[in-house]
C-alpha cells in the first residue's frame, strides 16, 4: 500500500481485530459513563513504527462507534487535516503527537473521566497508594502541571514528552483529565478502568477528612509489579466486554 493511500476510512477488512477491539472499548466506556458529549478520544497504531494508527471519526458519540467507522491515519501525513473525514483537530494534536514521538504507546486513551478529572483539578494530582487498586499505579503514572490550553499540535508534543519514561501508564493531566497509554486495546482499557476506581476511591476518602492509610513505599512497589504480573486479566477483562456487548446485540463490529 502506496504512502498516498494511507488516508480515511479502510475497509472493515483493514485491521478487523484491531478495529472490533477498539470499537468495543469505546463502547464500553460509554456504558462506564467515562465519555463527555461527542468529545475525547482513543487511538491505537497499527503499523510497526506506530505512526499509522485508528481514531474514533470527528465528534460522533462513543455509544455509535462502531469498527468500519474508525478514521486510518498516518501521523506523518502533514496533511491530515485537510481531508474530508479530517479527525476531530484537537486528536490529531494529542493522538498524533504521541503516536509519532512515542512509538511504545500503541495504545492511546484520553478521557475526561469524573474521579480522575476531579484528581486532575487538585493542586496536587498524585494518587497515593491508599488501596490496592492504586497501588497498580505506584511509580507508574506522572501528573502534567503545565496545562496550556486545548490539545492542538503544539500542547499535544508538549505532553507526549511526558510519556518519556517507559513505565509511564497514565497521565493525569492538570486541569484536563486523564490519558492512559499501553501495548494494546485490552491493558490500556485496563489500565484506564483501573485508574478511575483508584482515583474514586481516594476522593471519597479524602471526603471524609479523616487521616488516610497509606501503603510504604515497598508494599506500594510489590504490590505494583505483583498486579503486572497477574496473568491474562486485561485481555479476559476485554473478552468478557465483548462477549456482554454481543449478548446485547451491539453493532460494535460492524
Amino acid at each position: 500500500m502506496s504512502a498516498t493511500s494511507n488516508k480515511g476510512v479502510y475497509p472493515l477488512a483493514d485491521f478487523r481485530e484491531q478495529r472490533t477491539d477498539l470499537a468495543a472499548a469505546f463502547q464500553w466506556l460509554e456504558r462506564l459513563d467515562m465519555h463527555e458529549a461527542v468529545a475525547n478520544h482513543c487511538s491505537l497504531a497499527v503499523s510497526g513504527d506506530g505512526n499509522r494508527f485508528l481514531i474514533n471519526p470527528n465528534q460522533v458519540h462513543f455509544r455509535r462507534i462502531t469498527a468500519s467507522q474508525l478514521l486510518l491515519i498516518d501521523a506523518l501525513d502533514p496533511d491530515t487535516m485537510q481531508q474530508p473525514n479530517a479527525p476531530d483537530p484537537t486528536a490529531w494534536g494529542l493522538h498524533g503527537a504521541i503516536h509519532r514521538l512515542c512509538p511504545r504507546a500503541r495504545c492511546v486513551m484520553h478521557v475526561h473521566s469524573r474521579y480522575a478529572t476531579i484528581l486532575a483539578s487538585l493542586a496536587d494530582s498524585y494518587l497515593p497508594p491508599v488501596d490496592q487498586n492504586a497501588a497498580m499505579f505506584f511509580e507508574r503514572h506522572v501528573v502534567d502541571e503545565e496545562y496550556g490550553g486545548l490539545a492542538f499540535e503544539e500542547e499535544g508534543e508538549r505532553c507526549a514528552h511526558l510519556l518519556a519514561d517507559p513505565n509511564t501508564q497514565i497521565m493525569v493531566m492538570g486541569n484536563h483529565g486523564v490519558l492512559a497509554v499501553g501495548e494494546d486495546v485490552a491493558q490500556t482499557l485496563h489500565r484506564l478502568y483501573y485508574f478511575e476506581r483508584a482515583a474514586a476511591t481516594y476522593i471519597g476518602a479524602l471526603q471524609t477528612g479523616r487521616e488516610l492509610r497509606v501503603m510504604s513505599d515497598s508494599i506500594a512497589r510489590k504490590t505494583a509489579e505483583e498486579l503486572a504480573d497477574y496473568p491474562e486479566s486485561a485481555e479476559r477483562h476485554l473478552e468478557e466486554v465483548k462477549a456482554i456487548l454481543r449478548s446485547e446485540g451491539s453493532t460494535f463490529e460492524s
